[in-house]
Order: structure tokens, then sequence, then C-alpha cells
């Protein structure tokens, strides 16, 4: 099938190699020309894992890369919207970029086309893109439009993208829903799954993704719903973790013993300094937003916002605790991303923790595997800053080290070295990553997240 996906961010591009990796033909479309160029040039712009050689493979052949959205509206059935939502002051969901591409796609229909919604959008954004559409003199036979959300996390987003745990098509015409259904059956009815190159993962001939029908609305309400459930599943963990440190518990215990219940899951019962990203910040307080518009008090996910605020805050404690004070005291930190596997800085709790460390008189020597230039770009280097690349690097002659991302190669540091370079063996483990009795019998006084801190004389 021949398809346009409008966006070449972390949706838009990972939904483009993918939709060719299973077999269409896809138009990438962005309105920022330096953009174009370098994924023209292969250039992936981003850190996600498969996304390089899907990119190699697919691009100026399978997935073309242009800035003229009029070009790939006439070229194509089906076309995607994957552009940003981004937050407004009042915490909606800004939809001026959705409604700007909704209304040039009606300025360069000419036959029937379906428009999916890919971007996180609320409730009754489907009815709005439609008026827009209308507004510009399209009548309504055609065109459809189609809540089709995305679930993807940043650094496996093209393994969750073609190994779904669902896949849900929100739509209100048969047409449309026959479309999307035949894009997607390469893995509904297993083709994909059964090639011998297909990416590998929780899927297969034999366990397909299934592929949920319902309304527009509810499409849009599952994904809002989906990410406001998993951030109070973050924030309810983090809470609990406060009341083990008040009780001298450990929450990794009573996190497994939760998540061994089927009916709750392992999945996001991880203790740490609190959410960030593209979306569960911007997501919480829409859906929120959009609930308090039509009547409905979301109350307990303001209580998820400010339990997530305060994590921030309990951890800048913990560095504090563990240093006496603060100013001049030098500083390594591990991780910039908001979660490991991406390079993404986006409401990132390290970028934040850094700033407010900086503020108390810290210098801080920073390392990450792949989001130190963002980070550059965001907090240029400066005399309390310095970004190096090598984790025993920044922790030379430092104070203390903070791990603040869950990069798996921060759980597998040489310890033996690690203790040798630091000027005082201090972890403050903002990731859980480490057994604190492992710490202590290396040497070093360990803090972490709602487990006792174990102090070691050197």
């Amino acid at each position: 099938m021949k398809i346009a996906v409008v966006g070449s961010g972390y949706v838009g591009l990972v939904a483009a190699v993918c939709f060719a990796e299973m077999g269409h033909d896809v138009i990438c479309v962005d309105n920022d020309e330096r953009k174009v160029k370098a994924l023209q040039g292969g250039d992936s712009l981003i850190h996600e894992e498969y996304l390089p050689e899907l990119l190699n493979r697919y691009r100026n052949t399978k997935v073309l890369f242009m800035t003229d959205l009029a070009e790939a509206t006439r070229e194509s059935e089906v076309i995607f919207i994957a552009v940003g939502t981004p937050q407004s002051d009042t915490g909606d969901a800004d939809l001026s970029y959705v409604e700007a591409v909704a209304c040039e796609i009606a300025r360069s229909l000419t036959s029937y086309k379906v428009l999916v919604e890919k971007s996180t959008v609320p409730v009754y954004t489907n009815e709005w893109i439609r008026r827009a559409i209308e507004r510009n003199g399209v009548a309504r036979s055609m065109f459809d439009v189609v809540s089709n959300p995305e679930f993807l996390r940043e650094g496996t987003a093209v393994a969750d993208f073609l190994h779904p745990d669902r896949i849900v098509v929100g739509a209100d015409s048969e047409r449309a829903t026959k479309l999307l259904q035949e894009i997607y059956a390469p893995l509904t009815e297993g083709s994909y799954y059964r090639r011998p190159d297909a990416i590998t993962g929780s899927c297969s001939a034999e366990a397909l993704p299934p592929l949920l029908i319902t309304s527009t609305k509810s499409a849009e309400i599952i994904k809002h719903a989906s990410n406001a459930f998993l951030a109070l599943k973050i924030s309810f963990i983090n809470a609990v973790s406060n009341l083990c440190e008040a009780a001298d518990a450990d929450v990794e215990q009573v996190a497994m013993g939760m998540g061994l219940d089927s009916r709750i899951g392992p999945r996001f019962l991880r203790p740490g300094i609190g959410y960030g990203g593209s979306c569960f910040p911007k997501d919480v307080a829409a859906f929120r937003s959009v609930a308090g518009q039509l009547g409905v008090d979301l109350g307990i996910l303001a209580e998820v916002e400010k339990i997530n605020a305060q994590q921030k805050k309990r951890f800048l404690s913990k560095v504090r605790a563990a240093l006496w004070t603060l100013r001049g005291k030098h500083l390594a930190v591990l991780g910039l991303a908001f979660k490991g596997g991406t390079d993404d800085i986006r409401a990132s709790p390290a970028i934040d923790l850094i700033g407010m460390l900086i503020g108390e008189g810290c210098s801080i020597t920073a390392y990450d595997p792949a989001a130190i230039e963002r980070a550059r770009e965001k907090m240029p280097p400066s005399a309390c800053l310095k970004y190096v690349d090598d984790p025993y690097v920044a922790a030379k002659d430092a104070d203390a080290l903070l791990i603040l991302t869950d990069w798996s190669e921060f759980g597998s540091l040489e310890l033996k070295r690690l203790y040798k370079t630091m000027r005082y063996p201090i972890v403050i483990d903002g990731r859980n990553l480490y057994e604190p009795k492992v710490m202590l019998d290396k040497g070093f006084t360990y803090v972490s997240i709602g487990r006792p801190t174990l102090h070691q004389a050197r």
C-alpha cells in the first residue's frame, strides 16, 4: 500500500521505516529541509535500536523523504499524521500542528483518502480534524479520519512497532477499517514473522498481535488512559519507596512481591527519580485537562504529578544528606537522557537535577552514552558543567557519583576501578542499579531509593 507519514520525529520516522519493513511504500514528509536532507543521506537523527539499519535499507527506495505534503497526499492512499502535540501553558495538548497539517492535506485532496491520527491527541481530536477538512471545502465522502495510537517506548520503538502488545484502530467507517486492517495484515496475519530476516521480538507466526477495532473516541482515550496509568504506577511505587525508607524496609523486595501478583505485574514498578520524556508529563496533564473540560475530575492525576515532582526534590535531599553541604562539591553524573536506550532529554529528571545541583553551588562532570550532544544544546558547558565521553573520567576526583539514568552499562561498572578514581567513594543511585551489600563490600557509601543507606568508612 502507498502510505504517507507526516512528521519525522520519534513516532513518524519509526513508523515510516517499519511500514517499509512490512512491505509498504512510504513517503515521509517534514517541513524541516535540514532534517529531510539528513534523512536522505542516511542520518537517523535519533538514537533507536534497529533504526539506522532499516533507514539504510529503505531510504530513497521504499521510503522517500520530502517536504512537499501536497505531492505526498496525492501519491498516497493513507496519510498518518505524526507531528508534535506539545504541552501548552494551560496543560492542554497544543494541536496547532495537527490542524495545520489537516488543512494543508484538505487543499490537496483529489480522491478518497484516510487520515490517521498517529500523534497522541485528546478525545474529540478526530472530530476537529474532520471539521477542519470540511471547512476547506472537501466533501465528507472524500475522506475518513481514523485514530491509530502508538504505544512505543523510546529506545525499543522499532521492536515495539513490529511486535506490539496490541494494535488499536479507532474507526467509524467500514471502508477505513479495511484499509487499516490491510496495512497491518503482515503483522496480524503473521507473514512478517515468517520472514527469515524479520526483526525478532515477542510476537511470532504462532503468537500474533491482537488488532482491536474501536470507535475513534475510545481509541483516543485508550492512548491517554494507558500513559496516565503507567505514570500512576511509577508515582505509586515512588511513594511506596518513601514509606520503605521511613520504615527501614526494602522497596525492591516490596515491588517484587507486588509484581508477582498477575493482576499487577512487575513492569513500571521501578522506583527512581521520577518519570520524564516527551509523553508521560504532557499526556498526564492533557488527560487531566480534557477530563476537566468534560466535567470529570481526575484529581488522582494531580497527585501523580505532585509525587513525580517531589521525587526529584527528595533525591536532592539525599545528595545533601550524604555530603553535608553542597556548595563547592564536585559531582560525577552518569545519565542525561530521561531513560536508558535513548538520547531524548525532554523533561528528563536528570537534566532537572543537574540544574538544581548547579544552583546549589556544585560543579558537575557528566557522561551519557547517547544524549551528550542534545544536553549540550540545552545546557552548554560552563565553569560548573563539563561533559566527558567516559564514566571513569566523569568520576575522577569526584566527591560523589550520581546515577540518574538506567543505562545498562551503568549497572556493570568496574567497582574497584571506580573506587580508586573517586575522591570519596560515595555513590547515590537514583535508579537502584546495584545491590547495597555488594557496594558496601566494595568499600562504598551507597545511597539508593527506598532502601537503607549503607555507610562505609574509607
